[in-house]
């Protein structure tokens, strides 16, 4: 679609797809695959929203998410169905130590009970809180408690502080004192209220997940491709080129008896199509801003309540001799308590191949989120040197970046705070009063990338079903 568009042809068989990130993406793949015609309209001039990569000098820099977790076949079947397989990598089998700080340097995070009872990382009481973990007594079922108070009432503090405070920052970049376990850690609060313990859960859930033929995201293996995870949102773009539309702003949708009806803008051209259903796969604070035309009371517009913190993303290309740690490992998360500005780092390069040119290594670093916003919001320059001088005391790093690259997302991550539940429940009720209408995506399935890419699958089967009735 042209800047200079002043129509585009009608198609009322066709679903329309609003936003094409990788849950747009995916669920146009599969409808199309289906036989269903589909129209996508991304108000970027490119497809993947957060996903990007770029090589430059012989690195390799993910500024969003930097790998998707095999966790189902559904996402196994997407790689083969786009003709990725061939170019799929899964992360190195020697990277596998996760790190915490811990008085200011990285500790191996044990995950066999041998090496838990001997870590320096908790003392003898937090260790012996975990045994006694199994007989505290579960939440009432419609308590909705934040994550914090979830851990401190069955582990204590020093697990809220140096475990759950730091992999909060790592996958939300948000505060366990904010966010909802019901919403933000669904599967947590069913183990407790199915088993009564965590421990147990985790033992009795893994052999169910076996029997489904699922994986825990602990236990899944580690997905990128030979150029990063943007050759898989480009792979999916250019198959379905002849059905998106970039530069396309949504502006009004509209429900009609034969449908919908969707009012796009292009540059200061506005004209309208009409689709037989459509999906909002956008972030929500976009979605907030498209006007509903339905019966009062209504609106989207609740959805941009939904709180989306800074976050700045880092890359940093180093010497290998000037770095003293080994990065032998996934990455280190780090507890605020610890004093530090940075939420944590990936070993990029250690992760997967061809990350940083020969004798050099690749860190990839996060700063902001709920615990710090301000900071996101800093210059490059002054993030590049917070950085570098957080990595110095941790890891060891002297000398100057030999790459150097930062990506800031005003809006990052959607935070399932206390409350959340309100949102899903506006989506619930939007898609039952207003047939053919579905919500997917990162607000709504989950913020993983595996997540959004399931939640893609998982749609186009339900419109493809609920198209099959009419």
């Amino acid at each position: 679609m042209s800047a200079a568009s002043t129509q585009l042809p009608a198609q009322p068989r066709s679903v329309g797809i609003i936003g094409a990130g990788i849950t747009g993406l995916t669920a146009a793949f599969r409808l199309k695959q289906l036989g269903i015609e589909v129209v996508v309209y991304e108000a970027e001039r490119r497809v993947g929203g957060v996903i990007r990569s770029i090589r430059e000098n012989g690195y390799l820099a993910e500024f969003g998410p930097n790998s998707i977790l095999e966790i189902s076949q559904k996402i196994v079947s997407l790689i083969r169905d786009v003709g990725l397989e061939s170019r799929r990598l899964y992360s190195d089998a020697k990277a596998e130590n996760r790190y915490l700080v811990r008085n200011g340097r990285p500790v191996v995070l044990p995950f066999s009970p041998l090496k838990f009872f001997g870590t320096e990382l908790f003392s003898a009481k937090a260790k012996l809180s975990l045994l006694v973990e199994p007989f505290r007594r579960r939440a009432a079922p419609d308590v909705e408690e934040s994550v914090a108070d979830f851990v401190l009432r069955r582990l204590g503090r020093e697990w809220l502080d140096y475990a759950i405070n730091p992999l909060v920052a790592g996958i939300y970049a948000g505060d366990p004192h904010r966010l909802s376990v019901p919403q933000a850690f669904p599967r947590l609060h069913a183990v407790e209220q199915r088993y009564g313990s965590l421990i147990l859960g985790q033992i009795l859930g893994a052999r169910e997940r076996k029997r489904r033929g699922e994986v825990s995201k602990q236990e899944a293996k580690k997905i990128s491709f030979e150029e990063g995870l943007q050759e898989l949102t480009d792979t999916l773009g250019a198959k379905l080129a002849d059905s998106i539309r970039l530069g396309a702003t949504v502006v009004e949708i509209q429900h009609r008896s034969d449908g919908w009806s969707v009012k796009v803008r292009v540059g200061r051209t506005e004209a309208t199509f009409r689709h037989r259903a459509l999906l909002l796969a956008a972030p929500a604070y976009r979605l907030a801003q498209i006007k509903l035309c339905a019966d009062a009371g209504l609106s989207l517009e609740p959805l941009g309540a939904i709180h989306y913190p800074p976050v700045a993303s880092v890359v940093l290309g180093f010497r290998r001799e000037d770095v003293a740690h080994p990065l032998d490992g996934f990455g280190m998360l780090i507890p605020q308590i610890e004093g530090f500005k940075i939420l944590g780092a990936l070993f990029s390069s250690s992760l997967f191949a061809r990350r940083a040119p020969a004798g050099h290594v690749t860190l990839t670093t996060y700063i902001g989120g709920v615990r710090d916003p301000e900071l996101a919001l800093l210059p490059a320059d002054e993030l590049v040197r917070i950085t570098v001088e957080d990595l110095r005391r941790i890891l060891g790093v002297t000398g100057k970046p030999t790459f150097r690259h930062c990506m800031l997302y005003p809006k990052a991550i959607p935070q399932y705070e206390l409350g959340y539940g309100r949102f899903k429940a506006l989506m619930s009720e939007l898609e039952a009063k207003l047939p053919g209408l579905f919500f997917a995506g990162h607000y709504r399935d989950g913020i993983s990338l595996a997540d959004s890419i399931i939640s893609g699958h998982d749609v186009a089967q339900r419109i493809s079903a609920e198209i099959g009735k009419k």
